[in-house]
Formats: structure tokens, C-alpha cells, sequence
């Protein structure tokens, strides 16, 4: 009898821990977007827009990142309105990058800065 029950306990046990592991095997790619060095010499705060939502707000030495499905991500980076002079956004809307993530990606990017804009550039892990 001890031993049925420890049996029909264990049964139980290993039955609800099904579902658990299945749901920690769901797909999805991690993208990471920093702004610690600085290569955007802006004191502005800077949005970053996933599929055309405003998705995080970073000031310089910050960094942001997402758990997103795999496929195709359209990124957008823009200077928003804040506290500081000159922040105001510019009358033309910022192209977009499309980065392509694969379930278990592990992508960072940093916020660079040229005289077209600002955009997204590979970068290291450095774990």
C-alpha cells in the first residue's frame, strides 16, 4: 500500500509537470538594443519603435531588450520630445530596419548614429 501510493503520487507529479515543460519550450528570439557607448552624441531620449509602436525609451548607458516571435521585425529609432532643449522629433519619419530573428537568437544591436540618422548596428554579446 506504501508503495502504491508513492507510486500514484509520483505518477501525478511527473503527469503536471508535463504541461510546464512544454510551455518552456516555446519559440521565441531575444533581441537586445543598447545605448552604453556613445556613438549617439545626443542627451535626447531616443524611442524605439517595433512594428511601428513605441516599444522602450532609452537614455545614454541604457539598454533595453525583447522576447519577440521569430520571423521578420521592422525597428524604428527616434528622437522624442523631452525635458532637455532640442529634443523635438523632425518633421520626417525615420526609415526602419528589418532584422530577422530565429527561435532561441540571441541579436544585439546598438544605436549608432550617421548623417542620414540613426540606426541599428550589430554588436557583441560580451557575456
Amino acid at each position: 500500500m506504501r508503495w502504491s501510493a508513492f507510486s500514484l503520487f509520483g505518477l501525478l507529479s511527473l503527469i503536471a509537470a508535463v504541461p510546464s515543460v512544454h510551455a518552456a519550450g516555446e519559440d521565441y528570439g531575444v533581441l537586445i538594443i543598447s545605448r552604453e557607448r556613445l556613438e549617439v552624441s545626443t542627451n535626447c531620449e531616443i524611442g524605439v519603435y517595433i512594428q511601428d509602436q513605441l516599444s522602450a525609451r532609452l537614455f545614454q548607458e541604457q539598454s533595453t531588450s525583447f522576447n519577440l516571435p521569430p520571423g521578420n521585425v521592422s525597428l524604428r529609432l527616434k528622437l522624442l520630445p523631452g525635458q532637455a532643449q532640442g529634443c523635438n522629433p523632425g518633421m520626417l519619419a525615420p526609415g526602419s530596419q528589418i532584422i530577422t530573428l530565429k527561435a532561441g537568437d540571441v541579436l544585439k544591436f546598438r544605436i549608432a548614429m550617421t548623417q542620414e540618422g540613426m540606426y541599428l548596428k550589430p554588436a557583441a554579446l560580451e557575456y
